[in-house]
């Protein structure tokens, strides 16, 4: 693999002979698309300022690329549009990786696009694309991008109805609204954030066009934002957690320039809605590297925006409740490189234990806390996470149960252990109580006792229940069952 790499990063790379001055043929807006003038030719677009590698000189096979996306291409292309796979499919195939998703980069419009295909679904208002649905795959299509203009300024309260029916529109601080202004190649590729990303990969020659020396920054491992940074991160500020998650995930390290403002922008996160950087936060936590991610968010403040309590709570890496949070982020990386799911509430769960702690402690002056006390302390825990990062209520919900059953588990009479080993979070209730005894906080062994549970057979089990205090409620007394009146006085009352 690596000598493929290697190839692909040190073998021959072609200028394109277009000359600069030879205006590109490719025109925003106008319709692209002619079948009658056969397939769309990379003669037609002016790459001067690329570098061409020819398929001889790079390590990407069609058998590597999914075959849908394969097959978006060559109808784009035969319908007379210019298609590229692009981005992150591009990057990890010449690392040798396994992409999650392929996606393609047209000069066709998104209302093209759904003429040529029935499946096409157009998504998103800030940034209109294309989804394109096979089976459980989509393929992700976006139109070539361009410059936006210095006009439709807005404040940065701007509502959505305020910049409706625009194509361009950004804040006083720079941060883009609107992005839905169409270009070329050339344009797109300057768009994009990283030099890593902005590879494109055609069907033409299978042939890479790189833009801004992606190759040679994939060869130094090396992650860096293209044009300035402090601009970029402007425009759309979630460029900070994409730069952490890349980092992560490739083992890159963050370029010395792009790496310069981050601390300082980090407050940016603030004025992103909360629903996204949910959404963001789990790609970060959710990519096999969470330990190492959560590193990076501490060591650049992101941090603290988005988890602020919890990063105040665990700076002791000694302590219980950061130890708590690190076998977390571990066992998550582990689960997944098992194949395993992992839930965003078992997440959510860990994150905000040591927030949990402080907050009952806070309450409680550090007594012991009742079901209801801890109850209590976790809806002001989670509300004041939702207003940073939305959490969904159907993980609100189970991060508070895994919570309870802490409780729970140790409540070691037999009513209790049936009541608990019948509850539907009992498996994850239980592995979070086991990672709490690994991070060293004292709890009487009880989660041997519940391990050695689960492997005995009926027999085991009922002979562990016996050897527990019953602990059942007291009887309830019967209810008397009211006097009931003669029919006759009934319908008489009536």
């Amino acid at each position: 693999m690596l000598r493929k790499l290697s190839k692909a990063l040190f073998g021959k790379r072609n200028k394109a002979t277009t000359p600069h001055d030879e205006p590109s043929t490719s025109k925003p807006d106008q319709v692209r698309g002619n079948p009658s003038a056969g397939r769309a030719s990379l003669s037609d677009l002016d790459l001067s300022e690329a570098d061409i590698i020819e398929r001889g000189d790079h390590c990407i096979s069609r058998k590597s690329i999914s075959p849908n996306a394969v097959k978006v291409l060559y109808r784009l292309n035969e319908a007379g549009y210019h298609a590229f796979l692009v981005g992150g499919g591009v990057r990890d195939l010449l690392l040798g990786d396994t992409p999650k998703d392929f996606d393609i980069s047209t000069d066709a419009t998104p209302e093209q696009i759904k003429q040529l295909f029935r499946n096409a679904m157009i998504i998103g208002r800030r940034f209109k694309i294309i989804h394109l649905r096979f089976g459980r795959e989509i393929i992700e299509v976006t139109t070539f991008r361009a410059h936006h203009a210095p006009e439709n300024e807005f404040k940065e309260n701007t509502t959505n109805r305020s910049i409706k029916g625009l194509d361009s529109a950004h804040s006083s601080a720079g941060m883009i609204l609107r992005d839905n202004v169409y270009g070329d190649i050339n344009g797109d590729a300057l768009r994009r954030d990283f030099t890593a990303n902005a590879l494109y990969y055609t069907i033409d020659g299978f042939r890479i066009i790189d833009f801004a020396n992606g190759l040679q920054d994939i060869d130094n491992r090396l992650l860096r934002m293209i044009g300035d940074p402090a601009t970029r991160y402007r425009e759309d500020p979630v460029r900070l957690l994409r730069a952490v998650r890349f980092a992560a995930k490739l083992g890159f390290e963050i370029e010395k320039k792009t790496r310069a403002p981050m601390n300082e922008l980090a407050p940016l996160l603030e004025s992103i809605s909360p629903a996204r950087i949910f959404d963001e936060t789990l790609k970060l936590l959710t990519g096999g590297q969470a330990e190492k991610t959560f590193n990076l968010l501490r060591q650049f403040k992101i941090g603290d925006v988005l988890f602020p309590a919890t990063m105040a709570c665990t700076k002791d890496p000694q302590a219980p409740d950061a130890k708590l949070l690190t076998l977390a982020m571990r066992n998550t990386d582990r689960r997944l490189a098992q194949g395993k799911t992992v839930t965003p509430a078992f997440l959510y769960a860990a994150i905000l234990w040591a927030p949990l702690q402080q907050q009952l402690n806070k309450n409680l002056d550090g007594k012991l806390a009742t079901l209801p006390e801890q109850q209590e302390a976790a809806n002001q825990v989670i509300l004041r996470q939702i207003k940073i990062t939305a959490i969904p209520k159907r993980f609100s919900i189970a991060t508070r149960e895994i919570w309870e059953l802490q409780l729970r588990l140790q409540v070691r009479t037999r009513r209790a252990a049936e009541t608990v080993y019948a509850h539907p979070r009992f498996r994850a209730g239980y592995d979070f109580f086991l990672l709490r005894e690994e991070a060293g906080e004292a709890l009487d062994d009880i989660g041997q006792w519940w391990t050695d549970f689960q492997i005995a057979d009926k027999n085991q089990q009922e002979q562990m229940l016996e050897g527990l205090g019953k602990g059942g409620a007291p009887k309830r007394r019967r209810r008397r069952k009211p006097n009931r009146k003669p029919p006759s006085e009934a319908g008489d009352k009536a």
